[in-house]
């Protein structure tokens, strides 16, 4: 059998990664997997040194900057140019399965049902409100996907309310659990920071709702009265998102922030910048689906700090891995940091906590027989 996998960006951030570890799945169970990126990248290289087909081709990707007359067109023509792409693809390859990585992913449902081929959504977004576009893609779940999977209870609730025929499975990330044992620290001077540094780490692409500019404030608030603290950030912003870059850059200089704030922007070795972090933070200010990223963060030993909403809430155990804050409560995110600032056996008994509790909850082990279960499920239905 061959598989057709579409994804919504070429990057190496959590869905990304996701899809990786899905891809190994199904080549492990005997399928031949085909992806299409909608751009290079670095998630490109890492698909083509695993053997695995790679094609570059626009995929008309909903962001919401194309949420206005002018956008919904330009997204049509992608469309129907990636719907002529896929049928060329499917006299090449004749697959027998499409598999689509989040929403941002809408030709592969249509063109899956106009070719009567099954197919799979990955759920990984919260979108909140009704929205038209919400309305056109519980049509097209409903329509399209009879078992999407969805990376968190909280994701399922928000769609089992909107949905009429698809049922969601929650299936849990996780994540290459040994990597982060066996990878080494990086060192201080590479990252430019004060040796006896005690680190404190955000990692995420740069979106509206990821909260970078409210790590900032917690930073400022915490600088003056413990500058043994620095801050580390690492994410790049999606397309159309450049500006709010601009705003975190601004916003260092503006607050004389440099000597206690590193903007690393992209980087692939997240798994050396965890090590060397004491303290991860992910400050979401809107609801987050399940950002893996925590549990990379937990794996690597760290305490966590992050908003309670959405996926966080599966991952964190309040008070025993880390803290959980209030969206936009800085003064409570500020009083959780300093707890954990003071006291450096919390901090090694929330890492040790949070390690144990990603190997025994979110191991990749797990993930995979889910994901192989579904498969087989999913295609039975079909």
């Amino acid at each position: 059998m061959t598989v057709l996998f579409l994804n919504s960006s070429s990057d190496l951030y959590g869905s990304s990664k996701i899809l990786i570890e899905v891809i190994k799945v199904y080549k492990n169970a005997g399928l031949i997997p085909v992806v299409i990126l909608s751009e290079p990248g670095p998630l490109e290289n890492h698909l083509s040194d695993l053997g695995i087909v790679v094609r570059i081709q626009n995929l008309g990707i909903l962001r919401r900057k194309y949420v206005n007359p002018s956008g919904v067109l330009n997204r049509i023509g992608k469309n129907i140019k990636a719907y002529r792409f896929l049928d060329q693809l499917h006299r090449e390859f004749n697959f027998d399965l499409v598999y689509s990585n989040t929403l941002a992913v809408v030709v592969g449902a249509q063109w899956a049902k106009w070719n009567r081929l099954p197919h799979i959504w990955h759920i990984h977004e919260m979108l909140l409100g009704s929205s038209p576009l919400i309305r056109l893609l519980r049509r097209m779940l409903d329509n399209t996907t009879p078992a999407p999977i969805v990376v968190s209870e909280a994701v399922k609730s928000l769609w089992e309310e909107r949905l009429k025929k698809s049922v969601p499975k929650v299936i849990h990330n996780g994540i290459p659990y040994e990597k982060f044992l066996n990878t080494p620290k990086i060192s201080f001077k590479e990252l430019g920071i004060a040796e006896n540094s005690l680190v404190i780490t955000m990692i995420g692409r740069i979106n509206p709702g990821k909260g970078q500019l409210f790590f900032l404030e917690m930073a400022k608030r915490i600088a003056a009265s413990y500058p043994q603290c620095h801050f580390v950030l690492v994410g790049d912003p999606f397309p159309g998102y450049e500006s709010i870059e601009f705003e975190i850059n601004n916003y260092i200089i503006e607050n004389r922030l440099e000597n206690c704030v590193t903007n690393l922007g992209f980087r692939e070795d997240v798994e050396s910048i965890l090590k060397v972090s004491d303290i991860f933070v992910l400050p979401s200010i809107l609801p987050d689906s399940f950002p893996t990223v925590i549990l990379e963060a937990m794996a690597a030993g760290c305490p966590i700090v992050a908003t309670s909403s959405g996926g966080a809430s599966e991952m964190v155990l309040d008070g025993e891995t880390g803290y959980l804050i209030p969206i936009n409560d800085l003064d409570k995110g500020v009083n959780a940091l300093i707890k954990l600032i003071l006291d450096r056996e919390l901090r090694e008994k929330f890492g040790n906590a949070g390690k144990n509790r990603v190997l025994e909850e979110f191991s990749l082990d797990s993930f995979g027989k889910n994901i192989e279960n579904h498969l087989w499920q999913h295609l039975g239905k079909n």
